[in-house]
């Protein structure tokens, strides 16, 4: 049949363009954005007025503006400013400020959530700040905001087909680049949908095994919140 023959030649240039292009920039995306997002929070919860009220501004115009308009931005907005970015870092630069913004609330309000016992069981044995952040709340607060941040990245794999709008070659482009050569849109558009879908699912099965990896570290109490 045409469109299956259609569909078998084009799957594996779609995985090939995701494995090359849509799983680094969200790999990448997220893990510097989950940086950003956590000094984002450390300034919000304890930076002072100053860095606080950054902090909050960033958060504020991020997630108050589409992505795709951010995109557009970097891209073809600051050549007018005399900086110009290739399409790749371009696109890193966007994701990982938006991923910033979204992830920052996420652990503000996961450290949020430790009891400030725990802070002054750690200052009692003779923690330092730095000590007590890394040793004692951290690792709660990850526990707490594990799925989240799970949820998140899946979000961002899919996010990633933005990217082709300013010409990264990922898997939404190719399908674009191939739909438009064989006039096909239909069959090549629920082809990728259904690979990001794949690799949606693939996450999707990762995070429940983390998070029931978890969940055996949990004391009761912990357990029951």
């Amino acid at each position: 049949m045409y469109w299956l023959k259609i569909m078998l030649d084009s799957f594996w240039p779609f995985v090939a363009a995701g494995l090359i292009f849509t799983v680094p920039l969200s790999l990448l995306s997220f893990a510097l954005g989950l940086c950003l997002g956590f000094l984002t929070a450390l300034a919000r919860l304890y930076g002072g007025r100053v860095l606080s009220s950054v902090a909050r501004f960033y958060v504020w115009v991020i997630r108050g503006t589409p992505l795709l308009v951010q995109l557009f931005l970097i891209f073809y907005g600051l050549p007018n400013l005399g900086i110009v970015l290739d399409a790749f870092p371009a696109a890193l630069i966007g994701f990982t400020l938006n991923m910033g913004a979204y992830t920052s609330e996420i652990l503000r309000a996961a450290i949020s959530s430790i009891s400030p016992g725990q802070w002054e069981a750690a200052f009692s044995i003779g923690m330092s700040w730095p000590q007590a952040m890394r040793r004692t709340i951290l690792p709660q607060a990850a526990r707490v905001a594990t799925p989240p941040l799970a949820n998140s990245f899946i979000g961002l794999v899919k996010d990633t087909s933005l990217a082709a709008a300013i010409t990264v070659p990922e898997l939404f482009q190719s399908a674009q680049r191939v739909a438009a050569a064989t006039y096909e849109p239909l069959i090549l558009y629920s082809e990728a949908a259904l690979i990001y879908l794949m690799f949606s699912s693939v996450l999707s099965a990762l995070q429940s095994r983390l998070e029931e990896r978890l969940g055996k570290h949990l004391s009761p109490l912990e357990a029951r919140r």
